[in-house]
Order: structure tokens, then sequence, then C-alpha cells
């Protein structure tokens, strides 16, 4: 019970700041303030207004925001968001381009779960499907999830990828982003013993932490300092009756939201006091670009306990997939019988979350496979975010995915083109 009243504790405390951003806002925009000449009536309806929304996006699954797109025939395609396997904890979607041909590159996107929603890869979906079948792992909010459903760990996300390739054919390229990737590599060697040929033909690992130790960061460091009873003690809290998901054990998305936040503290409060003073003095907008960012980076979701706890304690702490000592459902995975699937690794010279090194350490792990089929990439000047979204990613490292996919594929072998 005292997990369960905590996690509405949490809930209570935004609820709180919603609404106390809501009543400053309606009360500074009373008619009758208007009377009023002192500036700190349009500061307090400015806090207000950024206060209620920034609490109130907490808890709303950000839409993809992708109605439409105009292809090389120079007509706007709609752009339907289809279900192609529903599972308990996450769907496989399919962006499908209303209208176009079928394109002959066919990419599943696999998204993190680390706190935030699949929708964080939105811009890095609209950059691939210029010439591509984007295919996207869809994570479900654990604490919409009904006990009923069973327990979701590692390992069960490993098999739910084996699913998706399954699903999806031998002709798929694996593109995972930063947490996935070595969970991605094990379900590819998986694959590589049990079913060959619903193995990926390339495999892409952005910014992922295969060897966490590789390369020290502040959260390697972390994961080295706390021990699991302190983690599970501290940070695991019992869903709330608010949800359906009810008396599941998860690590909040607003634990971890204050995790990330605590990160960058001053760049954050900079950002958040600087649009106060633009809501003020009426310059800024619905979709400006503080609004754009923090609409997805405030929308948060749960994980599953097991899933948070085993990541730490196998990934982090036993480095179970650095070692090639990864298990799934009782049976080792071994890397080394990876001999076809074509893998590359990108990394972020300035990422300080998997920084470099920690991604690369895949290709020595592949020892069955031919030196041809390896190849990796560092980008200058990039943080975490800009090897996945932003102008790295668009005008210098998707062209080389996307050459790396065409070279080992058999698709056109024109030169990829950066997208503006």
């Amino acid at each position: 019970m005292r997990y369960m009243v905590t996690y509405d504790l949490m809930e209570s405390i935004r609820n709180t700041n919603q609404w106390l951003g809501a009543t400053a806002k309606a009360l500074a925009s009373y008619p009758a303030m208007a009377m009023t000449p002192n500036p700190i009536v349009q500061w307090t309806g400015a806090w207000g207004e950024v206060t209620e929304r920034s609490f109130e996006r907490m808890v709303a699954k950000p839409d993809w925001g992708i109605p439409a797109f105009t292809c090389e025939d120079g007509r706007d395609h709609l752009v339907r968001v289809e279900t192609v396997l529903e599972k308990p904890f996450g769907n496989l979607i399919h962006f499908r381009v209303l209208g176009r041909p079928e394109q002959p590159r066919k990419i599943l996107l696999v998204a993190p779960m680390s706190g935030h929603y699949a929708t964080l890869l939105r811009s890095t979906v609209k950059s691939l499907i210029v010439n591509c079948e984007v295919y996207v792992t869809d994570w479900h909010n654990a604490r919409d999830i009904p006990v009923s459903c069973g327990k979701f760990d590692i390992e069960d996300y490993t098999l739910y990828l084996v699913d998706f390739l399954r699903e999806m054919g031998p002709d798929t390229h694996l593109i995972a982003v930063c947490q996935p990737a070595p969970l991605a590599l094990a379900a590819t060697a998986y694959l590589a013993e049990e079913d060959p040929e619903a193995q990926p033909r390339t495999l892409t690992l952005i910014g992922g932490p295969i060897d966490p130790d590789a390369t020290p960061t502040d959260v390697t460091d972390f994961g080295r300092r706390v021990t699991m009873g302190q983690l599970e003690e501290t940070l695991i809290q019992r869903v709330g009756f608010k949800y359906k998901g009810v008396g599941r054990m998860v690590y909040p998305g607003l634990l971890q939201l204050a995790s990330f936040m605590s990160m960058n503290a001053d760049r954050h409060a900079r950002a958040f006091r600087d649009q106060i003073l633009r809501v003020a003095r009426a310059e800024a907008s619905d979709h400006d670009p503080h609004n754009r960012f923090y609409d997805e980076y405030l929308a948060v979701m749960d994980m599953t306990a097991e899933f948070y706890l085993s990541t730490v304690e196998r990934i982090f702490k036993r480095r179970e997939i650095a070692k090639n000592e990864f298990v799934v459902a009782g049976k080792p995975v071994d890397i080394g019988k990876i001999d076809s699937v074509a893998v590359k690794t990108v990394e972020g010279a300035n990422d300080d979350i998997s920084a470099p090194g920690q991604c690369v350490a895949a290709l020595d792990l592949l020892t069955g496979l031919p030196t041809s089929k390896k190849a990796s990439h560092v980008e200058p000047d990039a943080g975490h975010y800009g090897i996945f979204a932003g102008k790295s990613w668009r005008n210098n490292i998707r062209p080389l995915v996307l050459d790396f996919i065409d070279s080992n594929s058999g698709a056109p072998q024109r030169k990829a083109e950066a997208v503006a």
C-alpha cells in the first residue's frame, strides 16, 4: 500500500501544479485585471500558462503529427499509422503513405523504452518515410497495462523484437536507437540460431550501451554506485487506482523525468524562464521551438519494474551483452553466431549518455561476421539526441545509414540524399 500511496502522491503533486497554473492564468486574464498597469499581472498569467501546459503534457501521449507527406510526384499523400501486430506491452506499427508505390527499403525502427514514448523518434520517422517503408515499435505505458497481462523484462523485450522481425520478413533493415541497441543485437543473435530466415538484412545500432564500461558516464557511474536493493526501495512504485494497471509495480515516468531534468537543471530553468518572458510579451506561439521540444520531452511513460531493474542489473552491472553471456528464455544467446547480417554502429562525439566506445564495442562481439560487413561512424560535435534527430542526423548520419542499407541489400545503389 505504501508504494501505491507514493505513486498517487506524485500524481497529486503534478495535478496540483497544473491546477495552480490554470488558476493563475484564469485570474490574470480576467477583464478587470486589464485596468491594473502593474506588469506583474502579465507575468503571473504567463507563468500560469507555461506551468499549466508543462504539467498537463506529462500524462498525455503525444500524437505522431505526420498527417501527410509530399512525394516525388508533387502531390500530398496522407500518412496512415497502421497496427501490424498488437501485443500487450507494445505494438508494431507501420507508417503507410497512401497512394505511393511500396518502397524497396523496409525499416524497423526500434524506439527506446526509457521513459519517453516512441513519438520521441517523430523527426527520425519523417526523414525516413521520404523513400522507405517505416515500421516502429510503439511501446505502451505500463500504468495502462493490467496486472493480468503478466511481467515484461528485457528477455520479453527481446522476444518482442523477435516476433516483430518474424512478422516483417527477411528483407527488414533494423535500426535501434539508444537503449534497445543491446537487445536488438541479442534478438538478431537469437534468430541467427533459432530462425536464420527471419534475421534482418542489416542492423544499425545508434548510441546504445553495448558495453557501458567502455567509456564511463554519469549514467554508468550511477549504475555502479547504487545497489539493486536501493533502486527497488527508492524508485519502484505501485500504480494507483486511477489507471488500468492498478497494482502493477513500475518505475514511474515522473521520476525518470526528474532524473532527466536534474542532469541539465540550469539549462531547463533558463528555457522556462525565457518562455515565461516571451509569453508575457506576447512573443510565444503554440508551436514555437520551446513548446515543440517540451511537448515531447515532458511527456513520459512508466516502465515495468522488472524491465527497469533487469536493464540496470543485467546490461549495466553484470554487462551480460558486453560479455556475450545474455540468456533469453533459458537459452544462451551467442552474438558470435551472427554471420550474415551487416552491422553498423553510430555514435556522437559529444554524447554524455552513451559515450563513444560503448556502442562500437558491438563489432568486437561479432566474431563470426566478416570485416566487410562491419562499419562504424562517430559524428563530430553531435550529442545524444543529435545522432538520431536534428541537423546531424538529416545531413550526415541518415545518408550514411541509407548507403549502408543499400550496399548490403541489393536495393538501388544511388547515393542517399540528405533531407533538408
